[in-house]
């Protein structure tokens, strides 16, 4: 049997909801991971540090208490966020960044931003307090093509800030595009970018050919053959400037499955499990730790990890759904075979 051991991971973009969801979702990822970005989009959303001090509360009690796991909260920006506000995440030791949601782009980004050049003030003051920016880099206009959001975001208001804020530390989150890639490699240390196994794992085929499957809709949505390779050699390269973000977003089966189904794929339950059979059919394994456990530490100016986690070569099968009180959650390659597993 082979194995892998690696210096424990963390995720640096996950969805974990409140209530039930929370309770069942949180423990997923606490089993393997030492510390996870939290995203502020709940209804309403985490707007400011006393919302994200109850927030984190909320997440450690449905923790398990046999996992030593850490919550990073992040705040939600609006248009009304001020540079007042940044000092004050600045000073939370709990809080760790802004996240960027251009109005409409995704799941309970109503509240999000619709002019981000009225914002550059508060912007200034993170780039001043060094509080990085995590953004979901798409443009929302209606006419433009769902597929060419993400280039056009960086190509118009990526490129912009950049500029402006040289020094504001950034993450491009889920990166889905070769154009993407290219940006960040050519960018400053300042630039990094998360990837998610979805986008790892699979093309645009996945969604629509032999009948739309809805638990592989997400946004940003997924794209080309062309830009999924280009993601697994910026993912399998070793360059710190990419590292594991899951976008893990659980929701009920049956908001999935209707005619209007949310978007967001459940990965969180295998985490690792499926960062590792991208790496290992690749033939890159030895580059896992780097891009699980160390880049996105060190981005974040944060420890690396002291304790290990090993994986064994064993095919096991994902469950249909995960429960959720009296309903249902269905994970990312629901009663598929895994090849990796987390030995516990």
């Amino acid at each position: 049997m082979q194995t892998l051991t690696i210096t424990q991971p963390d995720d640096w973009h996950l969805h974990v909801r409140t209530g039930d969801m929370l309770k069942t979702v949180i423990n997923h990822t606490a089993r393997q991971c030492a510390r996870a970005i939290i995203m502020p989009n709940l209804q309403p959303p985490v707007t400011n540090v006393e919302q994200a001090f109850h927030y984190q509360q909320e997440i450690q009690q449905a923790t398990e208490s046999q996992y030593d796991f850490t919550p990073l909260m992040v705040l939600y920006l609006t248009n009304e966020t001020s540079p007042e506000d940044v000092k004050k995440a600045a000073e939370a030791d709990f809080v760790q960044a802004f996240k960027l949601y251009p109005a409409g782009a995704t799941t309970n980004s109503a509240q999000g931003v619709t002019d981000l050049q009225a914002l550059f003030p508060t912007i200034a003051a993170m780039e001043k307090y060094d509080v990085p920016l995590l953004i979901h880099g798409e443009v929302t206009d209606a006419d433009i093509d769902i597929f060419d959001r993400e280039r056009l975001f960086i190509e118009t208001k990526l490129s912009l800030l950049q500029k402006t804020f040289p020094n504001l530390r950034i993450v491009l989150e889920h990166v889905t595009t070769k154009d993407a890639v290219d940006f960040v490699m050519s960018a400053s240390d300042k630039i990094a970018a998360t990837i998610t196994p979805q986008h790892l794992l699979y093309n645009r085929n996945a969604i629509l050919v032999g009948g739309i499957k809805p638990h592989y809709y997400c946004l940003p949505i997924l794209k080309r053959e062309t830009h999924r390779l280009a993601l697994v050699e910026a993912a399998t390269s070793g360059n710190s400037k990419f590292f594991l973000g899951t976008d893990s977003a659980p929701h009920l089966s049956h908001l999935k499955e209707n005619s209007c189904g949310c978007a967001g794929c459940y990965s969180a339950y295998a985490t690792i499990e499926l960062y590792a059979e991208v790496f290992d059919q690749a033939n890159s394994l030895d580059k896992l730790e780097g891009f699980a456990s160390f880049y996105g530490a060190d981005f974040y100016q944060l420890p690396r990890n002291n304790k290990i986690i090993t994986l064994e070569k064993i095919d096991w099968q994902v469950p249909a759904h995960y429960a959720v009180a009296e309903q249902q959650l269905t994970p990312l390659k629901a009663g598929e075979t895994l090849h990796w597993k987390l030995k516990v």
